[in-house]
Formats: C-alpha cells, structure tokens, sequence
C-alpha cells in the first residue's frame, strides 16, 4: 500500500487547489466591481446557471461556470474555506490531475442535476463541486476500507455530507439537486480516475462509474432539455 503523505515537496503542494480559489476570486472580484454579487442580472452575466432563456438556447458552457460564480460575501467565504480543506486533502490523496478531473465533473454533474430539477432558479456557487469532493472521499473508503486513515476520512466526510443535506431540507434558497448530483458524481468520477497514490482499483469498478456517470448524464441532459 503506498503511502501519500510522503513524496516531494512539488507533488504535495495544492497548486491546482490554489488555482481554482484564484479564479473564484477573481470572478468574485468582477461580480462586486460590476454591479454586485447579488444582483441577479450580474450573476446570470459572469456564467451562473438559468435554464429559461440562456441554457435552453445553447449556452451549454453554464454547466461548468456557475461553480466560480458566487452570491454574496458570506456565500464565498464559507465555500472558500470548504474548498481550500477539502482541495489538499484531494489533491494529494489523488493527485493533481485526477482532482482537478473530480472537481471539474462534479460541479458539471451537480449543475446538470439542478438543470433538470430546479430549472427556474439562478444557481451559482462552488457547493456542487464540493459535494463532489465530499463523494469522491465516500468512494475512496468503500474501495480502501482496509486503510485506517482513508476509512476515518471518508466517515468524517460522510458525516458532514448527510449533515449539510439535512440541514439543505429547510432552506429553499439551496440547491439541494445540485448538492445530491455533485455528490453522486464526485462518487462515479473518482471510481473512474482511480487514487493510485493509495492503492490500485479493479478495472470492473473503474468501467461501471465511467458507464453510470456517462448514461445518467445523457438522461438528465435529454430530461431537461425536452423540459
């Protein structure tokens, strides 16, 4: 069993983690400069998600940009912080590359959900990718569950998920379909890309995740455009 915690110094630094807060920032920064964070019209501008008149009409890039798009102060500080733990958790547990994938596909995953089942809301924020991160630790310890330390991570995520959908049940301004399809695909996803700083995954496991997340996908994209 390999160890992750242990290789050099560049390899353990979260530069992709460091890249996406950047990013978020950034976009955060032209958000307020440019009329406000929590203006509606604002937020559909800088790419968050709104299915009636821009998604519908081939806007498709809006599955990939409401993840670095941010309603408010507090809204950013809370998932910067989630972002900046989980993200050099994951990215040394799976490595550069592989969470940048995770990250990536499960906020598209969450923002595809919310598409089909919240359509007439504007939706934006990190929260879907970083349900994703939160499922792609539950796959690492049902595959690793050998491991002590992947197996109490994965509990203390599992946890924390459940916690924040609970809690998701009596707020209507969250989005909790993007919440559960961030999640699922963060779980689906990371059985793709496999963490072969922890351990090697069995090629059956790797090729379901990739077939579920591919033919849920299609569905949902189908469901909501005949929408």
């Amino acid at each position: 069993m390999r160890n992750p915690f242990w290789r050099t110094r560049l390899a353990n630094t979260p530069f992709v983690t460091y890249a996406l807060l950047a990013v978020t920032f950034a976009v955060f920064l032209l958000e307020t400069v440019n009329g406000g964070s929590t203006q509606t019209e604002v937020l559909v501008r800088y790419g968050a998600r709104f299915n009636p008149y821009i998604i519908l009409y081939g806007e498709w890039w809006r599955f990939i940009t409401p993840m670095f798009v941010h309603v408010g102060l507090m809204h950013i500080v809370v998932n910067a912080v989630s972002m900046y733990y989980l993200g050099m958790l994951s990215e040394r547990l799976f490595g550069h590359w592989r969470f940048l994938v995770i990250y990536l596909v499960s906020g598209i995953a969450g923002n595809v959900a919310s598409f089909v089942f919240k359509p007439e809301v504007v939706s934006a924020g990190a929260s879907t990718a970083i349900f994703g991160l939160l499922g792609a630790f539950l796959l690492l310890g049902d595959v690793f569950r050998d491991n002590p330390t992947v197996r109490m991570l994965a509990r203390q995520f599992l946890a924390m998920a459940v916690i924040n959908l609970a809690f998701n049940l009596f707020d209507s301004q969250v989005d909790m379909a993007g919440h559960i399809g961030g999640l699922l695909g963060g779980f689906l996803i990371a059985g793709v890309v496999g963490a072969p700083q922890i351990g090697t995954m069995s090629t059956s496991r790797r090729v379901v995740c990739a077939a579920v997340l591919v033919v849920a996908g299609a569905v949902l994209l189908r469901l909501g455009y005949a929408g």
